[in-house]
């Protein structure tokens, strides 16, 4: 094998080289390191007080989600060109002229939906209940329609403030059609083009004139932020209704229900948290088409902004490579994992001693990890998973003192050195925990680790130290000696 291929970065440890004379200077010059590194990753979310929510709502495929997309200033809500793409209620944080405010984007309404869409408009119905502003948007190259004057009451009902929103205003002609919006009798129509900006910037004007100075839902920017992710139809949005004692997300016996990332605060033994109900991340995202390939790619955004991930898997079917791929990806961001086996009221006997093979079989790498088993439905040892969130949450936030970090090392090498390579002996040096979110730690040595040795001191790391829920990141630091000139 070639000496230089051993030195390539591989599983979760990079390695950089420490030029000294002597081991003396190297041992001092890790300790300044360790010193300088040695910083706390700190939530970079913004303390935000109780913000106004404004609400968009009309009925399917009149745009908007595109116009939730032209006042945030980028792609973020999900769009296609078939109506029923958006199916929860998904908030955006959004700032004009100096305020900032929640933007409630909502499925299709419909009073006469039925199965799926009839949680869809249950959901916007909800929405015109949370908001201190509402945008009803219409199509203005339509005008006013049946559906547009069934929500009518419902607006009125909610004694908020709601403005008229005619859209798809793309020309001067369109836009003097939309006065026929005025038998509506919710006042002027605000003439707007999602699709060009045309008018957006004083409608803005107007909803921020509207806006009370405090609103009453909480951005939850405070709280521990927990997405919930695995396959499509595995649960997901089930168990966020069931931990939030209410339907909160759209269900449905059909696969890939939930598009948009859902953030909801849910209460739990009085302590709130952060739920991202996400959607069901795919085999192959590249293959998906339209709005699956947007959700997919916010799927795993959602993994990178939360803090620790619920993979839920289905108990009643057999691990998947997507199942282990989903694992990986929440590995890979570097998030506290818990692992939550679904629909285990399905489950026989049999199928749970065959589950067991395939954990120790396909998950063994991450077999320290919370595992609960839970039923959505029957709200089996859902209460369960609190406990495990906090003790993956604990074992993620766990940093190890210097001193007694290097103890350990001196005591497992001596105990277990390395293997001989190439008539050579690597040392472990000296270790530190530059930081945690997950537990990074740095080795200087005199030479490079292999990859089975480095996953025994992870074992015996968590071992003696517990980290619980937590990937750990080793890297190393290796001696080189400085060249003769």
């Amino acid at each position: 094998m070639n000496p230089q291929s051993e030195h390539e970065p591989d599983d979760a440890a990079w390695v950089t080289d420490a030029t000294d004379d002597d081991e003396a200077a190297l041992l001092a010059s890790a300790q300044q390191a360790a010193e300088a590194e040695a910083i706390e990753i700190d939530d970079d979310e913004e303390n935000l007080d109780l913000l106004p929510v404004v609400a968009v709502v009309g009925r399917p495929n009149v745009g908007k989600s595109a116009l939730v997309n032209r006042f945030i200033g980028r792609r973020e809500a999900v769009v296609e060109d078939f109506p029923g793409v958006t199916r929860d209620r998904v908030a955006h944080v959004t700032e004009w002229a100096g305020r900032r405010f929640i933007l409630l984007d909502t499925g299709g309404w419909d009073r006469d939906a039925t199965g799926r869409a009839a949680s869809v408009s249950e959901q916007a119905e909800r929405a015109m209940t949370q908001a201190d502003v509402i945008l009803f948007v219409v199509d203005a190259t339509v005008g006013p329609t049946a559906s547009d004057e069934e929500v009518v009451p419902l607006l009125r009902a909610t004694d908020h403030p709601v403005l008229l929103v005619a859209n798809k205003a793309d020309d001067a002609n369109i836009e003097a059609e939309a006065s026929s919006l005025w038998s509506l009798g919710l006042g002027e129509p605000h003439a707007v083009s999602a699709l060009h900006g045309r008018g957006s910037g004083d409608l803005l004007e107007t909803v921020i004139d509207l806006l009370p100075e405090h609103g009453r839902r909480s951005t939850g920017s405070g709280l521990r932020r927990v997405a919930l992710v695995g396959r499509p139809n595995v649960g997901k949005s089930s168990l966020l209704n069931k931990l939030a004692g209410e339907n909160r997300a759209v269900v449905h016996d059909e696969a890939g229900t939930t598009v948009d990332p859902v953030d909801e605060i849910v209460e739990i033994d009085g302590q709130e948290w952060m739920f991202v109900d996400t959607a069901g991340i795919r085999r192959r995202v590249r293959e998906a088409s339209g709005h699956e390939y947007y959700a997919s790619l916010r799927s795993r955004a959602a993994i990178e902004r939360c803090e620790v991930a619920i993979v839920v898997l289905d108990s009643a079917d057999v691990l998947s490579e997507q199942d282990l791929r989903i694992i990986n990806m929440v590995l890979e961001a570097g998030r506290a994992l818990v692992i939550a086996f679904n629909k285990w009221d399905l489950v026989d006997d049999e199928r749970r001693r065959y589950l067991e093979i395939e954990f120790e079989r396909d998950l063994a790498h991450v077999d320290w990890a919370p595992r609960v088993n839970i039923s959505a439905i029957t709200g089996r040892r859902v209460d369960r998973l609190t406990r495990a969130l906090d003790a993956a949450l604990d074992g993620w936030q766990t940093r190890i003192p210097t001193g007694r970090l290097n103890a350990f090392l001196k005591e497992l090498a001596a105990a277990h050195p390395h293997p001989v390579r190439g008539g050579k002996q690597p040392r472990i040096l000296y270790g530190t925990q530059p930081s945690t979110r997950p537990p990074t730690f740095i080795l200087f040595t005199t030479g490079f680790l292999e990859a089975g040795y480095r996953r025994f001191v992870e074992r015996r790391l968590r071992e003696e130290f517990g980290f619980t829920g937590t990937p750990i990141a080793i890297n190393l630091r290796i001696r080189t000696k400085r060249r003769d000139r």
